[in-house]
């Protein structure tokens, strides 16, 4: 019995600490900043942005880039989709 009650407990603790640790890698993320036009805009170097895709909408995109200080950012803003046509 007392076997079962520290397999159990040790069960328990391996769940919690493995929630933690996802708590803590989610942390270190960048957050997402939204995008408004009264957002100050400081772009010392794009890293990387997010392809716009091929439907006829406004869709969210996402730019990384770092500011004059070298930290990252992640910003998010709509454009419209590259899948209109004129005709």
């Amino acid at each position: 019995m007392k076997a079962l009650l520290v397999l159990a407990l040790s069960s328990v603790c391996a769940t919690a600490m493995a929630a933690e640790s996802a708590t803590d890698v989610a942390g270190q993320q960048t957050p997402v900043e939204e995008y408004t036009y009264s957002t100050h805009l400081d772009i010392a170097k794009v890293v990387s942005m997010s392809e716009v895709p091929n439907v006829c909408e406004v869709v969210p995109v996402r730019m990384e880039y770092e500011d004059s200080k070298g930290q990252r950012h992640i910003l998010q803003y709509s454009v419209m989709g590259n899948g209109c046509s004129n005709g």
